[in-house]
């Protein structure tokens, strides 16, 4: 499972000149018809299996769609011009800045659906379970469906029955954040990060409102789940909505955030309707990672606080990669069920000033993060071309990520579309040389069955010496392959030891003379597989080698 996540509307915007906080009719907006076959067999020849459409359900924004029957959004309670997608308005319905013909959303929707999986990708699409848009309202609930909030008492703080939290008595105040504000709410909604105030800060999802899943935070965070609280039905029918659209996976926002006893709940239902839709939650807390999975039902989980931060430090110098080795071992026993990834749209681009300036950097990390494990992997669009991410855009503000506020143009996308042709002419060489870096790793993962399905085996502790590298193995039914991953700057001549435990283990035999073929460069060599004897191998810069040794 390799996922492409793509902010849908930025993907197919091709204004050159935009201005920063520009308006959709100042900057443009990529459209959900922009991923034509051609572009989604583009992203399907990278190696991606199933693409992550991100932002595609209708949230807030500063754009005007009252001519089509959508209430408009208050500026104070709208991040940027465009809107964060994490700020959903209505959750049975698709952005209107997506679609050539508003009236049609949802049927372009469906076409897109289909398109996807005609080049040969499954389709994955978010679904925000913690908080929505502050003026949540939708225009198109399905008939005899209660919009959430709307039966709500709201002269109590808390009751299982409501779909928000409230602050009984008190009006909201942006005063700190939108000094003058107009916008009105009483009583105040809790903001979507667990601010249980009436004056929510710059920094917190002012813009959001935390839904209520049943658990009473100011009563000591008891949960009252019986009978079922009212947003666990909501939340139910919505999950079913959207995967009756022939999607195949959520990606649920701050899951943690959310009750297990939810997902316990939930999840089942969703799959006995729609056997095989893969649920991914974002999770950071390590200590929640095997209830989630055991308990809550979660196909796989993000591995951000593990593998992403320690590569990460390793790429900067501020590790070493033997750390690598104890980061895995911290999830050894649900290693298959952890989304590895080096990008996405919460994280800073690896090109960026603030990660480490250079996409090369991110060529080791790559092949660690990828090739390690079976489980699946991430990429973020523009992330194969050395996206930098170094737009002021708005809102965003110049921190090395590409916005999800602002309407923009995504440079290095935009040259690599060139219209619709995809012809790579306006590509420097050496992006080009990256995405096929990428590529090729890519398809290793998808294609080698050692690494599709092999054991894994750690070679670090038998190579105490080595801090710029990291070294391991992987087993095929013929062939061992060796992955030597090189975050040095330059090219480095290596001793490494094979401790006579891997023969044990895999029940290999000591061979000398072992042909061997780079996967990464078709170059061949010859190998001495034994415990005894150091293997000698030359490793390129920002780089590594992936040895096929006929075994």
């Amino acid at each position: 499972m390799i996922v492409y996540q793509v902010f849908t509307r930025l993907f197919g915007n091709d204004r050159i000149q935009c201005v920063p906080n520009g308006t959709k009719a100042q900057n443009g907006c990529g459209k959900m018809s922009d991923f034509t076959h051609k572009a989604l067999e583009e992203i399907r020849s990278l190696g991606a299996t199933h693409i992550w459409f991100t932002g595609v359900i209708e949230h807030a924004t500063q754009t005007d769609y009252s001519a089509y029957g959508i209430t408009p959004d208050h500026p104070d309670v709208v991040k940027g011009k465009a809107g964060s997608a994490y700020a959903v308005k209505d959750y049975f319905d698709v952005d209107p800045d997506l679609a050539d013909k508003v009236p049609s959303r949802m049927k372009e929707f469906q076409n897109l659906v289909s398109r996807s999986h005609r080049a040969g990708l499954k389709v994955i699409t978010d679904f925000v379970p913690n908080h929505v848009a502050r003026q949540y309202h939708s225009d198109v609930c399905p008939q005899g469906e209660e919009d959430l909030g709307e039966c709500d008492d709201v002269n109590v703080g808390f009751s299982n029955r409501n779909n928000f939290y409230y602050l009984p008595g008190e009006s909201l105040h942006l005063d700190n954040i939108e000094p003058g504000s107009s916008y009105h709410e009483e009583p105040a909604k809790v903001t979507g990060n667990d601010v249980f105030s009436a004056w929510p800060g710059r920094n917190d999802w002012y813009e959001t409102v935390k839904l209520n899943y049943g658990i009473d935070y100011c009563g000591g965070r008891v949960g009252y789940f019986s009978p079922v609280p009212d947003t666990w039905s909501k939340m139910c029918r919505i999950l079913l909505f959207w995967a009756a659209k022939g999607i195949d996976g959520f990606r649920c926002d701050m899951a943690e955030m959310v009750p297990v006893e939810f997902w316990e709940w939930v999840i089942p239902q969703v799959k006995k309707a729609f056997p095989g839709i893969v649920f991914i939650a974002e999770v950071y807390n390590p200590a929640e990672y095997r209830n989630y999975i055991r308990r809550g039902h979660f196909d796989y989980l993000y591995d951000k606080v593990g593998l992403y931060d320690t590569l990460k430090a390793v790429a900067q110098g501020n590790a070493s990669a033997q750390a690598v080795t104890a980061s895995w071992q911290q999830t050894d026993d649900i290693r298959s069920h952890m989304l590895n990834f080096l990008e996405n749209h919460d994280e800073q681009r690896i090109a960026s000033d603030f990660f480490v300036g250079n996409a090369l950097k991110g060529r080791a990390p790559l092949l660690v993060s990828a090739l390690m494990n079976t489980n699946p992997f991430m990429l973020y669009f523009g992330q194969e071309l050395g996206e930098r991410g170094m737009d002021a855009e708005g809102f965003s503000g110049l921190d090395g990520r590409t916005t999800i506020f602002d309407y923009w143009t995504v440079d290095t996308i935009c040259r690599w579309r060139n219209k619709g042709t995809f012809d790579g002419s306006l590509l420097t060489a050496e992006e080009q040389a990256l995405r096929q870096f990428y590529s090729t790793v890519l398809h290793i993962k998808e294609q080698e069955p050692a690494f599709a399905e092999g054991a894994f085996f750690d070679l670090m502790y038998r190579n105490p010496s080595i801090h710029q590298q990291y070294i391991f193995a992987r087993k095929g039914k013929k062939h061992i392959m060796l992955v030597v991953a090189n975050f040095s700057e330059t090219e480095q001549q290596l001793q490494i030891n094979l401790p006579s435990h891997l023969f044990q283990h895999w029940g290999i035999k000591e061979k000398n003379g072992c042909p061997a073929v780079d996967l990464l460069t078709g170059g061949r060599h010859r190998f001495d597989l034994n415990s005894g004897k150091a293997l000698t191998v030359t490793v390129p810069a920002l780089g590594g080698c992936v040895f096929k040794i006929n075994a």
